[in-house]
């Protein structure tokens, strides 16, 4: 069984350490606190459940857990004094025999370890490991830095280092037995199922009277009642240690403890049981919350997507409704084609417009070059104008849907790409390219290719366009005159040369071509801000951690 714990809560820590939260920081502290304590102490623990116990000192500022451990070790181990926080570093005190389980780092692995005597600068990051035969092997002590220290490392540190106990000893006074912190973490203990001593020191004897019955009340109410609770008389003008008598119940607990290898391999399962079924509750809110960040990404990237799709339809319907082939465009194309001609005959209109590209190679202006100038800068300017438009609505969206998100993204997302001009461009180019090819791959004999040569393949290429775009949709009054005469007559030039069924598979294959293109090209706009939504998506996912916490459950028969 804890072979198959070790696995299922090994999967558990590595889902964890995998895991993001971007709107809730708290989360990600959680997360990375949970990772510390599974490999602080759960995984070193299920290894060897018989390995020596580390009872764990701490409390409040003040409190005298220094003190009290070199009392109960019967040797100045751990620096005490007036000035506050008087303990910076974590100081490790053990039997010989047990010193290489801590020293080899399997316990609390993100400590360095140090040996010996305090240095004159210790820091918070390291671990000093102190030996001694007054401690029975099978239990170590930990004096930890307290845990309402002013300095934020060391209450940090605290903290972790309480997460990786297998006992508690709590120390407080009769003027801070009350606060509140104290029982936030004492409630913590209850949670977890660990075996905490509370040491209630200082007490003088006004506060011998009332003191420890209020303690004890408060400790049943927070189910702590099992609790051992132990008192040390307050001593004045306290030099050297502790007398040995005044922390007797202590140390002679501490060292029963330690010889019943029993109680203490009892008391090791009952604890990692406890804490891998508290670590498993807490994972069930980072999922909650992980679940809350994937289903805001969603709604996020579907509000981002619709803004896309309507920049992209709105060029595909102005490629639709005629409003490419407006005034100017449309009056340069019969002035080209002549449009009152055209309906006469389709032979004598066949005959005109060869005369008229005649007039072109004889230097006369060129208007169906002009024609495409003017078609090609109207697709451009929409693609360009629809592109800016739903930068600008997307990021006014995510300012107002996640202001903390667009704070930190970049702000080239209010606009289009900085190289959207070229890009359009280059679509137009190609897309032209490609009605090229059409062109070239339909005319399947001598005489449509010599009716192409005859006409030139700009003009015809110009033809198709008219074609694609033509539509009366959103024109009047003249413009529709304009347009429509004019696109079937730049229909019936294609017909004439290729045949109906031949234009009509031009046309279509031409449409979607352009629409396909369009786009791929708002896809690409769109996929920058990707770089904001999938922060929330990053690492393991909601369903990876029940998975996972549903495993280590299972595992550890919670």
């Amino acid at each position: 069984m804890i072979e198959h714990t070790s696995a299922s809560v090994t999967q558990l820590r590595d889902v964890l350490s995998d895991t993001t939260f971007v709107l809730e920081p708290s989360a990600q502290e959680t997360a990375q606190a949970l990772v510390h304590q599974v490999d602080d102490y759960v995984l070193p623990r299920l290894t060897n459940i018989d390995a020596p116990l580390l009872a764990v000192i701490g409390g409040s500022t003040g409190s005298g857990k220094s003190t009290l451990v070199n009392a109960v070790v019967g040797s100045q181990v751990s620096v005490s004094g007036a000035i506050r926080p008087t303990t910076r570093q974590p100081v490790l005190v053990a039997n010989p025999e047990d010193a290489e389980w801590f020293a080899a780092g399997q316990v609390l692995p993100g400590l360095a370890r140090e040996h010996g005597a305090a240095a004159a600068n210790p820091t918070a990051t390291s671990l000093r490991t102190v030996t001694t035969e007054t401690l029975r092997p099978g239990l170590a002590l930990l004096d930890a830095p307290d845990f309402d220290s002013i300095d934020d490392k060391n209450r940090a540190l605290a903290s972790q280092l309480l997460a990786a106990a297998d006992l508690w000893i709590f120390v407080t006074t009769p003027a801070r037995y009350a606060d509140q912190l104290v029982w936030n973490f004492l409630h913590d203990a209850a949670s977890r199922n660990i075996e905490v001593i509370v040491v209630l020191n200082r007490v003088d004897e006004e506060a011998m009277r009332t003191v420890p019955e209020d303690l004890r009340r408060m400790m049943l109410d927070a189910q702590l009642g099992d609790s051992k609770l132990i008192t040390v008389p307050y001593v004045e003008h306290l030099s050297g240690l502790l007398a040995l008598d005044l922390v007797a119940p202590l140390r002679d607990h501490l060292a029963q403890l330690a010889a019943d290898s029993v109680a203490r391999r009892a008391m090791a399962a009952k604890t990692v049981q406890g804490v891998v079924g508290q670590i498993t509750a807490k994972v069930t809110g980072l999922a909650e919350i992980k679940a809350r960040e994937e289903e805001f990404a969603a709604q996020l990237d579907g509000a981002i997507d619709d803004t896309y799709a309507r920049a992209r339809d709105q060029v595909i319907d102005a490629t639709q409704d005629g409003n490419l082939l407006r005034k100017e465009v449309m009056q340069r194309w019969q002035d080209f084609v002549g449009t009152s001609d055209a309906f006469r005959t389709m032979e004598r209109w066949y005959s005109l417009s060869v005369d008229r590209l005649g007039s072109f190679f004889t230097g006369k202006p060129a208007p169906v070059r002009e024609v495409e100038t003017e078609i090609e800068a109207g697709l451009h300017a929409v693609v360009v104008d629809a592109a800016e438009t739903a930068a600008t609505r997307s990021w006014s969206h995510l300012g107002t849907a996640t202001p903390e998100l667009r704070a930190s993204a970049s702000p080239e997302l209010a606009h289009a790409s900085a190289d959207i001009t070229e890009a359009t461009a280059q679509l137009v180019r190609d897309w032209q390219a490609s009605l090229v090819d059409t062109i070239q791959n339909s005319a399947g004999d001598k005489r449509m290719q010599a009716r192409i040569m005859s006409l030139g393949l700009n003009v015809v290429t110009v033809a198709l366009m008219l074609v694609v775009f033509a539509s009366t949709a959103g024109l009047t009054g003249g413009e529709i005159a304009i347009a429509g005469g004019s696109a079937v007559l730049g229909q019936k030039m294609l017909e004439t040369i290729f045949g109906e069924d031949a234009v009509r598979r031009m046309a279509k294959h031409a449409r979607t071509d352009l629409d396909s293109r369009i786009e791929t090209l708002f896809g690409a706009e769109r996929s920058r801000y990707y770089e904001v939504t999938d922060d929330l998506v990053r690492g393991s996912s909601s369903q990876d951690l029940t998975v996972a916490r549903d495993h280590a459950n299972a595992e550890a028969g919670a």
